[in-house]
């Protein structure tokens, strides 16, 4: 873990049963809800490694870590059943590795731009925040997503 890195301390909370967006380990990394849900299914996957590119990873890890992010972005397409999902690694505000897996919809208000494009006063609203039961809900039904595309040979914790 390394002081002052916001993923990293998403990553210790995590692991103090602090952090309630908290879905699911992986071998490389964890699975967390968006704090804001505008794209209702929105996840990050965080790295378990503080690296900054992919390209310091070995290459067996480097491998499973996009392996688990397909498998995530494949949870939230059965969980959410949305048009499209967008996969998104930036890393330029927070240098941690961790992947947005963001579910795009038929009423999306601006479907041909990312989302970083939209006003984050709409897209980070209050009322986009889950509360404790819609937070409850998407978990459980990302969760048993996870659990069927992870597959049997692997275990979701």
């Amino acid at each position: 873990m390394h002081h002052k890195c916001l993923v990293c301390e998403r990553i210790s909370k995590i692991l103090n049963h602090e952090n309630p967006y908290f879905v699911a380990e992986l071998e490389t990394g964890y699975v967390v809800l968006g704090d804001f849900q505008f794209f209702k299914g929105y996840v990050l996957l965080l790295c378990k490694q503080h690296k900054t590119e992919l390209h310091q990873l070995d290459d067996e890890f480097k491998m499973k870590f996009l392996k688990e992010m397909s498998e995530v972005a494949e949870a939230v397409h059965l969980a959410f059943q949305p048009k499209k999902i967008n996969y998104e690694m930036l890393g330029n505000a927070y240098s941690h590795l961790h992947w947005h897996i963001i579910p795009r919809y038929e009423d999306d208000p601006n479907p041909l731009k990312p989302i970083w494009t939209m006003d984050s006063k709409i897209i980070n609203a209050g009322e986009t925040r889950p509360n404790d039961q819609e937070l409850s809900e998407l978990k459980e039904k990302l969760l048993n997503a996870l659990k069927t595309t992870v597959g049997s040979d692997r275990s979701v914790i």
